[in-house]
């Protein structure tokens, strides 16, 4: 398997995972049409009684849709950035989307990454902008509301980007709550073998990935043709760590080339971030 390696602008941090055990709520929900989805995922994840969620969408669309892609950096200050916005014509049908929600300045806020049809029938893929995304038919919403635990943007040194990572609320999660890990995973460390070493240290033995926002250097999958492109942007559509661990993600890089599949454990090294919930099964 080849090493791929990016160097950041800044320091390595010295702890790889950053990791708060959590409790979840099981959500499932219609996001209803008309509103900012912002407001409509913050709305929703309140109602649960928790202030983040690690969720998945699917169905529906948006109407409009802003989005960016990974890009070249312009400058020293960050190893990859992000193109300038793109704003697809009419109803864009959604396919898959993993999306945490969290704070950031003090106010709801989400990471999303989606897959999407848009009008003329391109397949799209990307970073979705929450201040520009609107609900133009009904998505639902499946994961994990998290109780114990929330994402919180905070700049982050190593990679010069503002992220979500895991803190502490004190919230003492229900005893229906389903016992987790909220986490974060820092870049160059594999994607697989980094929540499998997250389970097995919180002894959560196998676990769903609940969410699941991410990029990593490239993408070498076992059942697809990989994804050259150094910048990416994935989200994990389906995902099982422990014993014989299965990751499916979809994920877009700098030339905009998008692929899917399940990756190959030991061969996909983050490029900037990951973030998500692994849910005890």
């Amino acid at each position: 398997m080849a090493e791929r390696f990016i160097r950041q602008p800044g320091a390595p941090r010295p702890r790889r995972i950053a990791a708060v055990a959590a409790g979840a709520i099981p959500v499932e929900a219609e996001l209803p049409p008309g509103g900012l989805l912002l407001d409509t995922v913050a709305e929703l994840v309140a109602r649960h009684g928790a202030e983040s969620a690690c969720l998945a969408l699917a169905g529906g669309g948006f109407g409009p849709l802003g989005y960016v892609i990974p890009a070249l950096s312009p400058d020293a200050s960050h190893a990859a950035f992000y193109s300038a916005p793109r704003r697809p014509t009419g109803i864009t049908r959604l396919d898959a989307a993993a999306i945490t929600v969290g704070w950031r300045d003090g106010a709801p806020f989400f990471h999303c990454h989606a897959l999407w049809t848009e009008a003329d029938g391109k397949l799209g893929c990307g970073h979705v902008l929450p201040e520009e995304t609107v609900i133009a038919a009904p998505i639902r919403a499946t994961g994990a509301a998290l109780l114990g635990a929330r994402f919180e943007a905070t700049q982050d040194e190593e990679t010069g980007f503002r992220l979500f990572s895991p803190v502490a609320t004190g919230t003492r999660p229900p005893a229906r709550a389903i016992p987790g890990l909220a986490l974060r995973l820092a870049p160059n460390q594999d994607l697989v073998r980094a929540l499998e070493n997250a389970a097995v240290e919180a002894r959560l033995g196998r676990a769903a990935v609940r969410g699941g926002v991410a990029s990593t250097i490239g993408a070498r999958f076992a059942d697809a043709p990989p994804i050259a492109g150094f910048a990416t942007e994935l989200l994990v559509t389906r995902g099982i760590v422990g014993d014989a661990s299965e990751l499916d993600i979809a994920i877009v890089d700098l030339e905009g080339s998008i692929g899917s599949g399940r990756v190959v454990a030991g061969d996909n090294p983050v490029l900037m971030t990951f973030e998500g919930f692994l849910e005890a099964v």
